[in-house]
């Protein structure tokens, strides 16, 4: 059992899908939590089931960020969005708001977080990158690119922080069967005129070695893993959740 009791936890994207998850399990793990999404309502429901508090941010909003303290010792940067274009099609102002939120925004969160962490000799900053973090598909150049730069935010931030007992680690998930996903699934079988366990054995799984998408519940428990103090010598990691399909 991971002991998280007065440790306070900030979640990004923390009202729905892995962010949800992992707002659930920090919190019955002994966390305070704090639930930061856009959507207020959602943030202010998934904060009274598990007694933490909400914070309504926008994240693409970085400047109005830039500056502020913040006391958590565990941050966990999981807010993202997706678009897809070709590049030659891809809209500048869509490629810049998956940036600013998916990259910008944790290093700016990181930023304000680093001080209290150092401060206390203690804390985890723990990134939600992806299997786009480790490997690129088409059309997704903006979602690709932040990826990969919060890879390299993660190594950066762990090599300068671990020496103040601080670790910072990537978690990557493949697909994850959440609401998102299994509406994907749904849309696409329509579609192309196919079932949706076709759509999930050609499309989701099309990468993966394990024949079964990982849970929310999944992420979440290698999230309270790396929060916890068995994993205190583990820094500047990416820990894969994809099924394989990094080994390829």
């Amino acid at each position: 059992m991971v002991d998280l009791n007065k440790k306070r936890a900030l979640v990004t994207g923390g009202a729905s899908g892995l962010g949800k998850a992992m707002s659930e399990a920090f919190a019955a793990a002994g966390a305070h939590v704090i639930v930061a999404d856009v959507n207020a309502e959602s943030a202010e429901a998934v904060a009274s089931d598990i007694g933490g508090e909400a914070w309504t941010v926008n994240l693409a909003d970085t400047s109005a960020l830039d500056g502020v303290d913040l006391d958590v010792d565990i941050l966990v940067n999981n807010a993202g969005i997706q678009r897809i274009h070709p590049i030659t099609e891809f809209p500048l102002e869509e490629w810049r708001l998956i940036n600013t939120l998916m990259l910008e925004a944790p290093f700016v969160l990181t930023k304000a977080a680093l001080p209290a962490m150092h401060a206390k000799g203690w804390g985890r900053v723990i990134n939600l990158s992806s299997i786009h973090g480790l490997r690129a598909s088409a059309n997704k150049s903006a979602y690709v690119a932040a990826k990969h730069g919060l890879m390299g935010l993660t190594k950066t931030t762990a090599l300068e922080a671990g020496p103040h007992g601080v670790t910072c680690n990537a978690i990557n998930p493949g697909y994850v069967m959440t609401p998102m996903v299994k509406g994907q699934i749904a849309d696409q079988a329509k579609t192309n005129g196919i079932t949706e366990d076709e759509v999930l054995e050609q499309v989701f799984l099309g990468h993966s070695a394990v024949p079964k998408l990982a849970d929310p519940g999944d992420i979440a428990a290698l999230a309270l893993f790396l929060a916890s103090d068995a994993a205190a010598v583990i820094n500047g990691s990416a820990h894969s959740v994809d099924g394989g399909w990094s080994a390829a």
